[in-house]
């Protein structure tokens, strides 16, 4: 077994007995400011160990077409019912700007078809997901670094967040809409994408159009959808429950990397 493989299935172990002890009620140790600063430490050795071993350019493998899977699973969202979204889908996303804002010398907000004029990468990759199972997609999509050169990230940009069209619980606070965020390592990985196609065609609602955020060496809940949003932070701790992401608010690691 590669290091790869045993880093990977540990944070899924890691990431489903986390999200167990949430779902199962056990918040008082969830809560606990010593387990959360004990898992916070470990999360950091295990990231700062992970990017020694492995080079920050290195790519994730890369399949062919014959590799494809037939029937690529569908998670978490499929079809958001917020009101914003459903209105943007009627229209065939005619309406839809993605907003680029934050900590940038050059806010911006572009329209489906500039995005898809910016430059881009197609990518045959296997989307792992922290539920245990696999699968192997073709992905075409704008490269996340040159957009972010276009807007021109400030000196005390440090995190990318991804605000998105789905909530997956109705909060008060707005802490269940879905969001996610990565550094500026992955943010500049070449293979990380804003997806608008899938397979060679354009991406399904059920896979997260009009776009998607293809992060490719990390675990699938990190790969956002119906992204609306990309805001570059200094931190994270004001947005959503200050974790860095919908699931790591509710105990999944920061950082997925595999």
């Amino acid at each position: 077994m590669s290091a790869a493989d045993t880093r990977r299935g540990w944070l899924k172990g890691a990431a489903a007995a986390a999200a167990g002890l949430w779902l199962t009620g056990c918040n008082k140790v969830n809560d606990n400011p010593r387990v959360q600063a004990a898992l916070q430490s470990a999360e950091g050795l295990t990231r700062r160990a992970h990017r020694l071993l492995i080079s920050r350019k290195a790519l994730a493998q890369e399949f062919t077409e014959a590799d494809i899977a037939r029937d690529f699973r569908a998670n978490g969202s499929i079809s958001p019912s917020d009101d914003a979204y459903r209105a943007l889908l009627e229209t065939g996303f005619k309406d839809y700007r993605l907003v680029v804002d934050g900590l940038v010398d050059k806010p911006l907000s572009l329209t489906l078809a500039e995005v898809r004029a910016l430059t881009s990468r197609t990518q045959i990759t296997r989307h792992d997901c922290v539920e245990g199972w696999s699968s192997i997609g073709k992905w075409k999509g704008a490269r996340l670094g040159p957009l972010l050169d276009l807007a021109g990230l400030k000196d005390t940009a440090r995190y990318i967040v991804f605000h998105c069209a789905d909530s997956l619980e109705m909060t008060l606070d707005g802490s269940g809409q879905y969001y996610e965020s990565i550094d500026l390592i992955d943010a500049y990985h070449p293979q990380t994408i804003l997806a608008y196609e899938m397979n060679g065609k354009v991406l399904p609602v059920a896979h997260g159009a009009p776009l998607r955020l293809r992060v490719e060496r990390q675990l699938g809940y990190k790969h956002a959808k119906y992204v609306m949003r990309i805001e570059a932070v200094s931190d994270f701790a004001q947005i959503g429950r200050g974790k860095g992401g919908y699931w790591e608010d509710r105990g999944y690691e920061w950082y997925a990397g595999i």
